[in-house]
């Protein structure tokens, strides 16, 4: 059985079922229910495939999952406020960068597991075992089919020639996915060279940065701008609406992987770790190798249309359309170890 505990209990108003659950949450044995065969998952994810998974891993295990869903941030803030009483096992959150702030407030514990290590490739956890990736999330190019030819596209670098001058869009510096974009090309390319880039970039913009990247998909269908750099389930999810003006957008974009002649595409996560002093670590460990098995990989990345984390886990028919793309191998925890540098160079280009 899952027990959700949803943000409105957190944040708002609340009825007194809601606080009822709340209080079981956080009682000072977090162990108690179900004679202690428990894992708490707080999730920054909200898809209801998630929830039938986990309903699947009570019936294989015996282990009740109890949901807390909420923002990256919120969850983050409260298992700071809990550090004195620890209710969290699991934290599930998007985004490398995101992890490492985690990591940073002392909130995931290193973790040994010969199962994770063995089917999360290298590149995509963390070297400690602080926390492991479970999908990929790809940040491509998308281009409008009527101005642009694929063979005029190659490499993010390329963006920044005179070519492109007035063509680009991108959301702002502000977001994480920018940031951890910024922070890869720390990690292979040094400060300098990356500083250099993000100014040429600003330099190429047709509008200065807004909106997230639906907005950037958008703005190429509409011609305001060439082409834009995007995570790839935005387009996939656009396709998939039911409503035909964004099916519409789709039909006038294409899909690019840039890079792919030298270090591959830039690839982000999903990913999950065992909260310091988890309440029900080994139920923690058990609940992540779970969710790295293939059954559980499909379900989890089709969720969002992310690619899986393990190797040879077959991908939804939406990403299959795109085909196969060669993705840069940098370690995923760079990202966040670059962040502040990261941060720092797109004020100094000007990315607003």
């Amino acid at each position: 059985m899952i027990f959700n505990l949803s943000k409105i209990a957190l944040f708002g108003s609340v009825s007194l079922v809601s606080i009822a659950i709340v209080s079981g949450c956080t009682n000072n044995n977090p162990q108690a229910d179900n004679g202690g065969k428990i894992v708490r998952v707080y999730s920054a994810r909200h898809y209801d495939t998630d929830r039938a998974l986990y309903e699947d891993f009570t019936k294989q295990t015996g282990i009740e999952v109890k949901l807390l869903e909420s923002k990256d941030n919120e969850l983050l803030e409260r298992i700071k406020n809990e550090a004195n009483n620890p209710q969290a096992d699991v934290l599930i959150t998007v985004d490398a960068g995101r992890l490492w702030r985690a990591e940073q407030a002392n909130l995931l514990q290193p973790i040994s597991s010969e199962t994770l290590d063995e089917k999360v490739p290298e590149n995509l956890r963390h070297p400690d075992g602080l926390w492991f990736g479970l999908t990929k999330r790809a940040r491509i190019m998308v281009y409008n089919k009527a101005k642009v030819k694929p063979e005029d596209l190659s490499t993010y670098e390329a963006l920044t020639e005179p070519a492109w001058n007035g063509r680009v869009c991108v959301r702002s510096s502000n977001n994480i996915y920018n940031q951890s974009l910024l922070g890869s090309f720390i990690e292979s390319k040094g400060e300098a060279e990356t500083e250099q880039w993000a100014k040429g970039l600003v330099a190429n913009l047709a509008r200065p940065p807004k909106g997230g990247d639906v907005d950037q998909i958008k703005a190429v269908a509409a011609g305001q701008c060439d082409v834009a750099i995007v995570n790839h389930y935005y387009v996939a999810r656009l396709a998939q609406s039911k409503n035909p003006q964004n099916k519409a957008v789709t039909e006038k974009v294409g899909v690019f992987f840039p890079n792919q002649d030298d270090r591959g595409t830039h690839v982000n996560i999903s990913g999950a770790g065992v909260v310091t002093n988890a309440p029900n670590k080994e139920h923690a460990i058990a609940f992540m190798e779970y969710l790295a098995s293939p059954e559980a990989q499909k379900v989890f990345a089709e969720a969002n249309n992310e690619y899986p984390a393990v190797i040879g886990v077959d991908v939804s028919p939406a990403l299959k359309a795109y085909g196969d793309f060669k993705t840069d191998t940098i370690n995923v925890s760079a990202y966040g170890r670059n962040n502040p540098e990261a941060t720092k160079i797109a004020d100094r280009a000007g990315w607003q």
